[in-house]
């Protein structure tokens, strides 16, 4: 909740959070960073050869069924049969070769209509289906956020909520994936002098644009300064309403300076300190 002596917004966020009281004069933000790092929310594909439906989850809501246009209805209406398991011969095609030839093309179809809707998205995308079907669309995919793992089971036994409660897992361990590529990131960088968890080295490279990636930890705040101007940090020992969350500030700057910042627990920070920061350039 952000109150202030005109207004008062109040936001319900999927997360759990530390309680806190901070007064200053500007928004204390990292409780909200970690409801955009990590939503909690995805597109789930339920694939198979009788139907296709495409199901939007989020935290705290319902899922919901998102009509895609020119989406094929089935396999085998996709390809212009009434069933794709025939053995009969169709041209240059039949039996078996057919019936994979005739997946392929269905597949191609499932994507071409997907496009439409996912183009500029970058919520992940979770696959539900088996066989076959589950590594030819993994191969055709063009959406960059496909995650690897997918719901083995037939999606025509679930409905969209019991999807939706398979999803979660999946998702918990690309966000789990994603920490771990950071950590290997920053320690990468700190060999080449480019990853700090100095706050004060943060703060000045922060100030001037110098920070890539930022890991920063929601549930404490330590109060001071940060100088507009060199970036200089000044730390208080008792918190007031002219002071203000020191990681808190350096998260505004860096944001502002096109970097990616994660809300992240004190558990999952490397170094278990109030920050990480991978830089763009040695300091």
């Amino acid at each position: 909740m952000f109150a202030t002596a005109d207004s008062i917004r109040a936001y319900r966020l999927a997360n759990d959070l530390t309680s806190m009281v901070q007064v200053s004069d500007r928004f204390h933000l990292k409780p909200l960073l970690r409801a955009v790092t990590f939503p909690h929310s995805a597109f789930i594909l339920a694939l198979s050869e009788n139907a296709v439906r495409f199901v939007e989850m989020h935290a705290d809501l319902a899922p919901e069924v998102v009509k895609v246009p020119d989406m094929p209805k089935d396999a085998a209406s996709s390809a212009g049969k009434s069933t794709l398991n025939d053995r009969t011969f169709s041209g240059r095609i039949h039996g078996s070769e057919g019936q994979n030839v005739r997946l392929q093309q269905y597949v191609r179809k499932v994507d071409a209509a997907l496009r439409q809707v996912l183009s500029g998205r970058e919520s992940p995308l979770v696959l539900a289906a088996t066989g076959r079907l589950a590594s030819l669309f993994a191969q055709t995919c063009s959406y960059p956020h496909l995650l690897k793992d997918t719901i083995a089971d037939s999606p025509d036994q679930f409905s969209e909520a019991q999807l939706a409660n398979k999803a979660r897992p999946i998702l918990d361990k690309a966000y789990a994936s994603e920490i771990s590529d950071i950590h290997a990131l920053f320690d990468k960088r700190a060999g080449d002098n480019r990853a700090t968890t100095d706050m004060a080295d943060a703060a000045r490279a922060a100030t001037f644009g110098g920070i890539d990636t930022l890991l920063i930890d929601i549930d404490t705040t330590v109060p001071g300064f940060v100088d507009d101007e060199s970036g200089a940090v000044t730390y208080v020992e008792k918190d007031d309403a002219k002071a203000y969350g020191v990681v808190d500030e350096i998260a505004a700057r860096a944001l502002a300076s096109g970097a990616r910042v994660m809300g992240v627990r004190r558990e999952d920070m490397p170094g278990k300190g109030e920050l990480a920061a991978v830089l763009r350039y040695p300091v």
